[in-house]
């Protein structure tokens, strides 16, 4: 299968790995047959879900998403293999973010005050300006933010989607609503509005955006290795993440993709750009070992 990672450049740890997006590639095409585990189905579906609704919505009014979804829950999504990638890498990262840290330090980079102590710290002084590490970080945590629905669920931001992708999605959507009996000027509208859509994706910024400067902020003040490995003691993944995409510059989700189903062994190298000790590394590890049903690196075809 030659088209199963949609991610440019990516170097697929195991066999395991491209097996299983094979796997979800098949699911996606066939979404009523069992593949995966429970839980990375209803997850990678969920995501699928609600992309494709971003899609129709992007396109007016006049698509029923409901009804799209239905149809092709039934069929099979068109262009699978382009989507399993993104969607798998999406859903493996919040099964990771999803598991509760133990004694987690919930304390923000920005102010340093944790949830459980906000109560006790005096009003606050008027806040001096936020430092270009602080607003970094602040627009990092935003772009997350925006991976979700408005219930919390998991979700692509059409910003953070590869643009080949995006625009092969609505050619599709365009397609199936042609396919309804919709009259050649409303297809030709429709086809307009696919256009107008993925120029607007064009300016929009994501999180690679903002992984990258934050990464860049952090090594103009000096503090890469101790704010990396602050973010691994904390358990805050999309920090981690982030600065690792953007020291190597790969997208957020390919990298997120390749650190959860990474084997132990692997770790070290993923994360040496960002200069952190072995130290900093075991809660990294000791995390991901939770997750059920990884694809690992190394493991044999069928385990992991």
């Amino acid at each position: 299968m030659s088209d199963s990672s949609a991610f440019s450049g990516i170097a697929l740890p195991s066999l395991t790995l491209s097996a299983r997006l094979g796997e979800v590639a098949a699911h996606l095409a066939a979404p009523l047959t069992d593949r995966l585990t429970e839980e990375q189905r209803a997850l990678t579906l969920g995501i699928a879900r609600r992309l494709v609704g971003e899609a129709a919505a992007a396109l007016g009014a006049g698509i029923d998403a409901a009804v799209l979804w239905r149809d092709w829950l039934a069929q099979g999504l068109p262009g699978a293999e382009r989507l399993a990638a993104p969607c798998f890498a999406r859903a493996e990262e919040h099964r990771w973010r999803a598991l509760p840290a133990p004694h987690r330090d919930t304390s923000s980079p920005v102010d340093g005050t944790s949830d459980e102590g906000a109560a006790d710290v005096p009003p606050a002084a008027p806040q001096a300006p936020l430092t270009p590490v602080d607003k970094a970080y602040l627009d990092l945590t935003i772009a997350d933010r925006r991976r979700f629905d408005a219930l919390g669920n998991p979700c692509i931001a059409v910003a953070d989607l590869d643009p080949e992708i995006y625009r092969a999605l609505l050619g599709d959507v365009v397609e199936w609503q042609a396919h309804a009996g919709v009259d050649t000027n409303a297809v030709a509208e429709l086809d307009d509005a696919a256009c107008a859509a993925a120029a607007r994706q064009a300016p929009e910024s994501g999180i690679d955006a903002a992984a990258a400067a934050y990464h860049t902020a952090l090594v103009a003040d000096g503090a890469l290795s101790d704010a990396a490995a602050a973010a691994a003691m904390r358990h805050d993944w999309p920090a981690l993440i982030g600065l690792a995409a953007a020291a190597h510059r790969r997208p957020y989700g390919e990298m997120a993709l390749a650190l959860v189903s990474a084997e132990a062994a692997a770790l070290p190298p993923l994360l040496a750009p960002l200069r952190i000790d072995h130290g900093a590394i075991a809660p990294i590890e000791a995390s991901l070992a939770r997750v059920p049903a990884r694809a690992l690196a190394g493991a044999p075809e069928g385990e992991g």
